[in-house]
């Protein structure tokens, strides 16, 4: 990494707390800007720009939502209709996108736009090569709108227990290769590669330069050190491969339902407690 990375965090992470409160707190906890959820039922481009951009902080991505006006968002169900629904969704994802950085010129950021299946989703419900084929062709048509409007769409490696397509760095570095577009990258996240690579570090330098995106959270999806991934690893894997993308915190409170980032009375504390300690251990060395 040859410049200071932008260190975001996910809203989602925050439960039902406005965008108010949340990017007040990053504000105070160092961090230049957000990931924001894909919820385009509530959140206008235009609100969520100027509330951010009012807290000194930026839209760094946007990540999807599982679903939309009522209905699935998922690019590999067998349904043609349901697959149409979202890439439908995501037509609109990316013009939410697009607005978000024109509101936010000023500070030269443009979002990128996350893309993956229905999170829980973790078995094919035709066959897993009919699903990957349709998974394919649904990315082209999303990935030829993000072309067109010059924005950077990435798929996100999420591990088996959330999804039964693209788990690995290898295969979804082959999926990107056959959907064949420039628009198209990688997110890696350390908490997933935790789960489903043998070595994480070899995973970034398999992605190497279409990682666009990388989430952090520790082994327990915790905060840096509170766990056993090796983060220094990892980040000289990232500077291997010159990554200059943005870095973005998901970490969760402790207890169970991983789903839901705040769990009780004491969540947003043990939240704020992770994101600092990461922020500070980050900042050294990034």
């Amino acid at each position: 990494m040859s410049k200071r990375a932008l260190l975001g965090a996910c809203t989602w992470l925050f439960g039902d707390l406005t965008l108010t409160e949340i990017t007040r707190r990053l504000r105070g906890l160092g961090f230049d800007g957000v990931e924001l959820m894909g919820n385009l039922d509530t959140t206008r481009a235009a609100e969520a720009a100027q509330i951010v951009l009012d807290h000194g902080l930026a839209v760094l991505s946007v990540t999807p939502a599982d679903w939309h006006g009522g209905r699935l968002v998922d690019l590999a169900h067998p349904d043609p209709a349901v697959r149409a629904e979202s890439v439908g969704y995501y037509g609109r994802l990316l013009e939410f996108a697009a607005e978000l950085g024109q509101r936010q010129q000023s500070t030269g950021v443009q979002p990128i736009v996350g893309c993956h299946g229905h999170v829980g989703r973790v078995r094919a419900i035709g066959t897993p090569a009919e699903e990957r084929a349709a998974f394919v062709e649904a990315v082209r048509q999303v990935a030829e709108r993000a072309r067109s409007m010059g924005l950077h769409l990435v798929l996100e490696v999420l591990n088996r227990y959330e999804a039964h397509l693209n788990c690995t760095a290898a295969e979804t570095v082959q999926f990107v290769a056959e959907v064949g577009s420039d628009a198209v990258g990688i997110l890696l996240d350390a908490y997933h590669m935790n789960i489903e690579e043998a070595d994480p570090a070899a995973a970034i330098r398999l992605a190497n330069g279409r990682l666009w995106l990388y989430h952090v959270a520790d082994s327990n999806r915790q905060g840096i050190g509170r766990g056993h991934t090796d983060f220094s690893a990892q980040l000289a894997a990232l500077a291997e491969v010159r990554f200059a993308g943005p870095v973005i915190m998901e970490c969760t409170a402790p207890g169970p339902d991983p789903f839901s980032a705040i769990k009780d009375a004491g969540s947003v504390t043990w939240l704020e407690t992770y994101l600092k300690e990461s922020a500070v251990w980050l900042r050294a060395r990034l």
